[in-house]
This record gives structure tokens, C-alpha cells and sequence, in this order.
């Protein structure tokens, strides 16, 4: 998927007039910002829901940036900070529909993407939050084991487990049927 669009003007980057940190920053934030929005979307499905989560994660880098540039790999600590806040956002979502279920009242039907691929990013999200954002950062972004490792905060080997526990349950979720209806 490719997001596009013009990355919004904000005060971020213009706190003391563009000079020093901020200008590192905010270059920062330009090259990243389409792939945190498609990080973020792979795990949520909502167009907005990605672009408020992609935000929130470059707001939080920011405010660890403006710390004294304590982080030393920004682009894990943003990637990190999209994939716990799409987890957030879905259980919100799921007991927000719950409670409106409850109440009778019915959800805002959500955003369908035109896109080839939307089975499968669909089965990626139904798998369990670990596996989606193993598989989404290594086959959306293209990422190692080892930097995939480091974005989760887990060990290489834990990745390798995730990857391969979610490969096989999008085989066994995307399989064709058989003539006698079985997977």
C-alpha cells in the first residue's frame, strides 16, 4: 500500500525558530511519516485510525527527541511506539462496538481500500497482535529479523516464532477449499 499525500506543516521542528535538534527532527519525521502511516494501517485497517496513530507515534519521538536526543534508534522507538498504539486502538474499537452492540446503536461502517491484497492484510490483522506486527514489519517494510527484534522489544529468535506461527495461520486462513469444502 502507498500512502500519499503532502506531509502537514506543524509546529514540530519550529520550536526555537528551525535551528539544532528540531531541524534533525523534522527531517526525521518527513522521511518516516508514510511508512508509519502504513505500519499503522497494516495493523488497524482504518485510513484515519493509521494517520492518528502514525501522529501519536511521531509526537512521542518527538518528545523523547526533545529530551537531549536520548534515543538512539528513532526509527525502532517510532515503529515500536505505532505498533503498541494500532493494538490500543483496535481493542478500543472492539469494546466500543461491543458497548454500542449493547445499546443498539450501530458503529460507522469503516473505510474499504480498493487494494488486491486486502484479504490477506485482513487476515494479518485477525492474527494475534505479536504476529501482525512481525508480519507487517517484515513483508510491508521489508524488514530484518534482527531490527524487527529490536522494534518489539523481544529477542530474534521470539520474531522468528512470531514470523513463523503467522506465516502458517495466513496458509491455513488463505488456503483454497477443497472440492469437499475442508481447508
Amino acid at each position: 500500500m502507498t500512502v500519499s499525500g503532502p506531509i502537514p506543516e506543524s509546529g514540530v521542528g519550529q520550536a526555537d525558530g528551525g535551528a539544532g535538534p528540531d531541524i534533525a527532527f523534522d527531517a526525521f519525521a518527513r522521511g518516516q511519516r508514510r511508512a508509519l502511516v502504513a505500519l499503522a494501517w497494516t495493523l488497524t485497517g482504518d485510513v484515519g485510525a493509521a494517520e492518528d496513530v502514525a501522529q501519536d507515534a511521531l509526537h512521542a519521538t518527538w518528545q523523547a527527541w526533545d529530551r537531549g536526543g536520548g534515543i538512539r534508534h528513532p526509527e525502532a522507538w517510532a515503529r515500536q511506539v505505532v505498533a503498541n498504539r494500532a493494538v490500543d486502538r483496535v481493542r478500543r474499537a472492539g469494546r466500543e462496538r461491543r458497548a454500542l452492540g449493547l445499546v443498539g446503536a450501530r458503529p460507522d461502517p469503516t473505510v474499504d481500500l480498493p487494494t488486491t491484497d486486502h484479504e490477506f492484510w485482513d487476515a494479518v490483522r485477525a492474527l494475534p497482535a505479536r504476529q501482525a506486527q512481525a508480519i507487517a514489519l517484515h513483508y510491508l517494510e521489508d524488514r530484518p529479523v534482527a531490527e524487527i527484534a529490536e522494534i518489539l522489544g523481544c529477542a530474534p529468535a521470539t520474531v522468528k516464532v512470531h514470523l513463523h506461527r503467522g506465516r502458517r495461520a495466513l496458509a491455513a486462513a488463505l488456503a483454497p477449499e477443497t472440492e469437499e469444502g475442508s481447508r
